[in-house]
């Protein structure tokens, strides 16, 4: 999402949008995600009926749209507002015409302003810490990450885990395969319970290698760690050369930037120009951070385009072009593998779209799946004393050859793809591991299996598997697809 949420609350300081519209330029996505207006308080808000009728929020949702929407003429004016009584299904309603043509995909929603700020300021979520996918073939679901300051990494579970029963005590256990069959994914979130401190549940469980845990489990707060302490930078050898691997979870919180002059650092200090940068599950976030990212590869090229973000054609006046900037732990890769899924979205396929132009086209590929295609992003708009922020589709961001329309993902845009499994049995960072050992050989030169086809193959999509997601996700669950 261009939810480039930098700071919890930018002011618009450019447009008012209207006296009663509080501009939240949280950038999120394309995309990525803006952040709301600057210096703005954490809301405790205390509405009266009155002002935070569902109505007035329904409208409040309406003028941004009619105002800022990067899709005018993709905007269903005929939907009724007296016929919604909540704010996201008016919303999905009045865009359906641009999400029938894969240009908004779930990407314009209302979420908590509270919850938000507390995820771009600090990282902050509450649950097991714990992503997770299912094969509804087989009716079963397993982790493909844990958040290794979560409860459910201290209670054993990591990468392979398979959730074989969940309950509130030991005594009334249903098997995940019984949730499965009688319905479906929503069966097992629902047995999971709500995403707050305190929910505690039973679960069963077996590790990679077999073991049988059962444990009962107490959803707390955890701050998200972008860059994991065990994989999140390495240096890998393969033959006698280094080559860079960084993983990166999630472009929140804001403060992640010191993490990844760290990991450039660390590439730096062993001499690597080859670097392996997995975004397989980072559904996107700050631009800030896609930003900083495109900073640290871009030594040699301060002041050239990074990328331009394009509004509406009655708010160009908001365009910019973002260029390259100094880093003191930048470097110039020579040759780069993005590993990418379905879930790769926004602010992750801005850093390789706008990368591209300044690769060699035989040195850079995205290996794994197709990407999510969400070249778009969102601000935000609050209603403070509702608690309400509309993340509205406000922009597009383009490189520096102006290009952005990869809207069914990123397969038919990059120069080369290859084809690559998600193997969760081996941990993330390992050589070993299906994409990595994929990126390793086209960094080698050798040939690969394109990713077929041109289009997305879905914000789900993980390779074998899909990412279990509520059909009302969270403000955390939103950029980090799988979040429980």
């Amino acid at each position: 999402m261009k939810s480039d949420a930098n700071t919890a609350s930018l002011p618009v300081g450019r447009n008012a949008l209207s006296a009663t519209l509080a501009l939240a330029l949280a950038a999120c996505g394309g995309g990525g995600s803006s952040p709301p207006p600057t210096g703005g308080p954490t809301p405790t808000p205390t509405p009266s009926v009155a002002t935070c009728a569902v109505q007035n929020q329904i409208a409040f949702a309406n003028d941004v749209l009619n105002e800022w929407y990067l899709f005018p003429d993709l905007l269903d004016n005929t939907v009724n507002a007296a016929d919604f009584n909540d704010v996201q299904s008016f919303l999905d309603a009045r865009v359906a015409p641009a999400r029938a043509q894969s240009r908004d995909k779930g990407f314009t929603f209302a979420t908590s302003i509270e919850a938000e700020n507390e995820l771009i300021n600090s990282g902050s979520s509450a649950g097991f810490g714990i992503r997770l996918s299912y094969d509804t073939v087989n009716d079963r679901v397993f982790l493909f990450e844990a958040f290794e300051n979560a409860p459910g990494f201290a209670a054993g579970m990591d990468r392979g885990t398979e959730l074989l029963a969940i309950g509130t005590t030991a005594n009334n256990l249903v098997s995940v395969n019984s949730l499965m069959a009688s319905g479906g994914p929503p069966a097992v979130i629902n047995a999971l319970g709500p995403s707050d401190p305190g929910v505690t549940r039973v679960i069963r469980f077996a590790q990679v290698d077999g073991t049988v845990i059962e444990a009962s489990i107490v959803k707390a707060d955890f701050n998200l760690d972008p860059i994991s302490d065990r994989y999140g930078a390495l240096i890998i050898n393969d033959g006698g050369k280094s080559v860079g691997y960084l993983n990166f979870r999630t472009f929140f919180p804001q403060t992640a930037d010191a993490q990844l002059r760290d990991a450039f650092q660390l590439f730096n200090s062993n001499n690597v120009d080859e670097l392996i940068i997995d975004f397989r599950y980072n559904g996107g976030g700050l631009v800030f951070l896609a930003n900083v990212i495109g900073d640290l590869l871009g030594e040699n090229r301060v002041g050239q385009v990074w990328s331009r973000t394009v509004l509406r054609e009655s708010k160009s006046s908001e365009n910019e072009t973002r260029l390259f900037q100094n880093e003191v732990q930048s470097l110039q890769a020579s040759k780069v593998a993005f590993i990418t899924t379905g879930n790769t979205a926004s602010a992750s396929e801005l850093v390789i779209n706008s990368m591209v132009p300044y690769l060699d086209p035989a040195n850079v590929a995205i290996v794994g799946r197709n990407t999510n295609g969400k070249p778009v992003g969102q601000f935000g708009f609050d209603f403070e004393e509702c608690d309400l922020r509309i993340r509205a589709v406000t922009f597009q961001t383009l490189n520096a050859n102006d290009e952005g329309e990869y809207f069914t993902g990123l397969a038919s845009t990059v120069p080369n793809t290859c084809r690559a499994g998600d193997d969760i049995s081996v941990q993330l960072g390992d050589p070993a591991e299906a994409s990595i050992a994929t990126a390793l050989d086209f960094l080698s030169g050798q040939s690969c299996t394109p990713i077929s086809g041109s289009g997305a193959q879905g914000a789900q999509s993980v390779g074998g598997l899909e990412t279990l997601q509520p059909e009302r996700p969270n403000a955390a669950q939103f950029e980090i697809p799988g979040l429980f």
